[in-house]
């Protein structure tokens, strides 16, 4: 974008030292993930650019790592042990998360900036500390080493996702809506699922995606907690590394990645629709 003709030197050098400054914090984020994304077309079984690679030689491109992922019954296993777990996790987060914010939303909510620490908590507490207290818990419970100690774990990780999205998208609301609808005749289900989950739904959905990416992506609690049988995808990746070192995990990895921006442009466009319900002009 071109400067104003007004623009004084000074305001000129920061203007570019500014761009440079962020495309400096951009390649220092985003160059060690760009990098696996070739390596995954690695032909050799290594962990390096080989010379046909650096020469674009097609004969140092190859889809073997991908073809090895996808015939791989221990992969596929641990896809579906990945998806069980991170949908069914998702769906108990975001409804907790859902009715927590609306509560807290409430005007005559004691205690609001308390419970909400609490139910954030599990975002700030160092995972290690999270994992270890549920594997003692869910010990004592007989949860431990099972699927739905798992999927609770993920859960309770989930939940602050969904209780800050949706407390965001309850800030602009207009409670007004809500006495109107009680004006009317109609009872808190009929106004909840005609009037308010309408509205909140882009936030519902965003806290919905970040639960399921937390627990898709996921591997402290999955050590503490999951048996064996429980192999989730990086899980299965960090077995990868510190056994087999197969170039496999970086046809996963990139495959992960390409979800990732998936998601996140659905993101952002739940976000620019948000903005749209709300009046506000997109940026």
């Amino acid at each position: 974008m071109a400067l104003p003709s007004y623009t004084s030197p000074i305001e000129r050098v920061w203007h570019y030292s500014y761009l440079v400054i962020c495309g400096l914090v951009f390649f220092f984020l985003m160059m060690p993930i760009i990098v696996i994304i070739p390596l995954s077309f690695n032909a050799e079984p290594y962990f390096t650019y080989t010379r046909e690679m650096l020469t674009l030689n097609p004969e140092g491109y190859s889809l073997r790592w991908y073809q090895d992922f996808f015939g791989s019954e221990r992969w596929m296993s641990s896809i579906r042990n990945s998806l069980i777990i991170g949908v069914a996790s998702t769906f108990i987060a975001t409804t907790l998360g859902t009715i927590a914010a609306l509560g807290l939303s409430r005007s005559h909510m004691p205690y609001r900036g308390l419970l909400m620490g609490v139910l954030i908590s599990p975002m700030i507490v160092p995972l290690i500390i999270s994992a270890a207290g549920m594997f003692f818990f869910y010990s004592s419970v007989g949860l431990a080493q099972s699927f739905l100690g798992v999927i609770l774990a993920h859960a309770a990780l989930g939940t602050p996702f969904v209780v800050i999205t949706v407390t965001a998208t309850l800030s602009g609301f207009d409670q007004s809506l809500i006495r109107a609808s009680a004006s009317l005749g109609a009872n808190q289900t009929t106004t909840f699922f005609k009037i308010i989950l309408p509205l909140i739904t882009p936030g519902v959905i965003s806290g919905a995606l970040f639960a399921f990416i937390t627990s898709f992506d996921e591997i402290v609690v999955v050590l503490f907690v999951a048996g064996v049988e429980q192999r989730t995808i990086p899980r299965e990746m960090w077995s990868g590394i510190r056994e087999s070192i197969s170039p496999t995990i970086l046809a996963v990895a990139t495959l992960l990645v390409l979800i990732s921006v998936l998601l996140l442009t659905t993101l952002e466009l739940l976000r620019r629709r948000n903005e749209r319900i709300r009046g506000i002009r997109p940026t």
